[in-house]
């Protein structure tokens, strides 16, 4: 007996040493997203989906690489970069003129960080002026006097309105009401009269704005003035963008409004060998990427490392797009 309790207690002792190698050993990775019915929230659960397929562990093939990833709902852009700088996450979706800005320290809206860096870029994202269906609202002036919902704290459709509300040269005082509800709130509050617009910065098509277009006939408003015209001339971020008509049911009329990208967006002190997998999992399985989100459709790796990326890319990013030979 003395002789079975010994092996069994050194066995004991084994596994136990076991378990605590395979815990050392597994690294985890938090990428900040947005509003749970965004596309943030769909690419950076896209991307630990990529990860964790490429992971070898328990397979018999695969990357002996150890990370395991987690993409929780979160603020958006401006969160995202300041939980990055603060080393909260290791990764975070941001529009490209919040990535623009950070790194160059030229707001006072967002965390100023030299140290954030491009990992790649994703989707196009426009900036969209979403009015109920009865409002009469046909422009940015049509909001006088209107209910406007402008995003909450920390989101890059806050950021961007707010930008626009300044250009435009209207104050709050312009809008009957101004209101700060999340993504996953404006288009209900729409469909059920509380507010007479919204506006949001996301990918098309996208759910949540489907809620308002299917739900209750909301329109996108075309934004092609001399306002975003300058916007687009001063900010090599920033483009024209169409949205065709019909990605909506209840849109009838193409719409011409101006966006950045939304970015993956990493710090310098992030280890490159972490940033080298993640990269790595999106890339070698890219098809299987496109196909997670109509928005990552078009996807491709130059439009990828090109558009948007306006941080100097990370060192771990910088090496795989070298060994495939995309950069030199």
């Amino acid at each position: 007996m003395k002789k079975y309790l010994t092996a069994a207690a050194i066995s004991a002792l084994m596994s136990v040493g076991t378990t605590a190698s395979v815990q050392a050993e597994t690294k985890f990775i938090t990428i900040g997203t947005g509003g749970p019915t965004g596309v943030y929230f769909v690419a950076g659960n896209a991307i630990c989906r990529m990860i964790h397929k490429e992971a070898a562990e328990g397979r018999k093939e695969g990357r002996q690489h150890g990370y395991r990833c987690a993409a929780p709902s979160s603020n958006g852009s401006t969160y995202n970069l300041a939980q990055i700088s603060q080393g909260e996450f290791e990764l975070g979706v941001s529009q490209s003129d919040w990535q623009h800005y950070a790194v160059n320290g030229e707001s006072d809206k967002v965390v100023n960080d030299e140290g954030f860096r491009a990992v790649f870029s994703v989707h196009p994202e426009p900036f969209q002026l979403i009015v109920s269906a009865d409002s009469g609202i046909n422009s940015w002036m049509d909001l006088e006097g209107k209910r406007l919902n402008i995003g909450n704290p920390g989101s890059g459709q806050r950021g961007t309105t707010e930008l626009l509300m300044e250009r435009y040269g209207t104050d709050r005082d312009f809008f009957g009401l101004v209101t700060e509800m999340t993504s996953s709130e404006h288009s209900n509050a729409l469909c059920d009269g509380n507010i007479d617009a919204f506006t949001y910065v996301v990918g098309v098509p996208n759910s949540g704005v489907a809620v308002a277009t299917e739900g209750c006939g909301a329109q996108i408003v075309s934004l092609d003035t001399e306002v975003e015209q300058a916007l687009i001339d001063e900010r090599p971020f920033y483009a024209k963008t169409e949205i065709p008509a019909g990605v909506y049911s209840s849109q009838q009329n193409d719409v011409t409004t101006f966006g950045g990208y939304a970015t993956i967006v990493s710090h310098e002190s992030v280890d490159a060998e972490l940033v080298y997998e993640v990269v790595r999992a999106v890339f070698e399985n890219l098809d299987d990427f496109r196909g997670l989100h109509p928005a990552f459709a078009n996807l491709t790796p130059e439009s990828m490392i090109h558009n948007g990326n306006s941080a100097p890319l990370h060192e771990g990013a910088a090496k795989y797009y070298r060994e495939k030979g995309w950069i030199e």
